[in-house]
């Protein structure tokens, strides 16, 4: 199996006044395509920083990160744009939609970025949502969606430009019990289709769809195990 992440030692501070926060204390980490890993930890245990390094939102202050056979770890904000559009789809707690803009154009909007045409993006975008599940809600804007619904546009938009990852920040953490059941099915059946997929998140029920778990603890993995 070819690792899509490989992560060699990595070290992230963050300067505090005269002081040195160190949060991650040497991460080093592989993730295969087409795994489907949880990532946890309790609060301040590094996971929220480790998820911005995974999903090129921030650099490490040491270490390696090789993403898809590139090596991230030093690239400008630019360069760092540009792989994250290519290479990563998130999904985020709070859907992050544009209010204003329907489902389908909320979903085309990283294709947009990427420069594709508008007859492209229209229909690429129309057969995601028949994906997951909202054919019939394409016209509609967020505020007349539910929660569920939100998070399906948040997912399809994740996937509509094919990423080698697709990463899941506490993907459940706004909805109720029924709906989170609903979602992480859809996230099992995007799994079964061959895409690698990290979920960030405390909750163990959650967690427990993954096949494989690796628990922070004070900046340090604490474990890593197979859940299958």
């Amino acid at each position: 199996m070819e690792a899509i992440i490989k992560l060699e030692n990595i070290v992230r501070n963050f300067p505090l006044g005269n002081e040195v926060i160190k949060v991650l204390k040497g991460i080093t980490l592989e993730i295969h395509k087409g795994e489907y890993v949880a990532l946890m930890g309790p609060s301040g245990s590094g996971k929220s920083t480790l998820m911005n390094l995974l999903g090129c939102l921030d650099t490490p202050t040491a270490g390696t990160y090789v993403l898809n056979g590139t090596d991230v770890s030093h690239l400008s904000d630019n360069q760092l744009a540009e792989i994250r559009n290519k290479e990563i789809g998130f999904v985020f707690q709070t859907f992050n939609l544009l209010p204003r803009s329907t489902a389908l154009d909320n979903v085309a909007l990283p294709m947009v970025y990427a420069g594709k045409p508008e007859s492209e993006r229209v229909s690429r975008a129309k057969e995601i949502l028949g994906e997951v599940g909202l054919s019939d809600r394409m016209d509609h804007k967020p505020n007349q969606l539910s929660g569920g619904q939100r998070q399906r546009v948040a997912v399809g938009r994740a996937l509509v430009n094919n990423p080698s990852i697709i990463l899941a920040d506490e993907p459940t953490g706004n909805l109720d019990s029924k709906t989170s059941v609903e979602i992480m099915a859809l996230f099992d059946e995007i799994h079964s289709k061959g895409n690698t997929v990290i979920l960030v998140t405390h909750e163990e029920d959650i967690a427990k769809h993954a096949h494989r778990i690796i628990r922070l603890k004070d900046g340090e993995i604490s474990s890593d195990e197979s859940n299958r």
